[in-house]
């Protein structure tokens, strides 16, 4: 049963780690993510990655990412 996501709710998860190199996106250990939360819009997802990428910047290999959690909940448009 599909259900509509309420439109002034876009979700976005924002987690990183240590990947195992640059040229991809494969982490070192997937048990270690650092899970920093879920967002209620992207400017405050954006904002929490910002804090994270900054702190970890003397680490080359540490990197984080924003995911629109929001696009994978709704229901594809036919």
């Amino acid at each position: 049963m599909a259900t509509a996501i309420d439109s002034d709710q876009k979700l976005h998860l924002v987690f990183g780690g240590e990947l195992q190199d640059l040229d991809g996106v494969r982490f070192r250990d997937i048990k270690g993510l650092d899970i920093v939360g879920i967002f209620p819009d992207y400017a405050s997802a954006q904002a929490a990655w910002r804090a994270k990428a900054q702190a970890t910047v003397d680490s080359a290999q540490t990197r984080y990412f924003v995911v629109h959690l929001h696009r994978l909940l709704e229901p594809p448009v036919a």
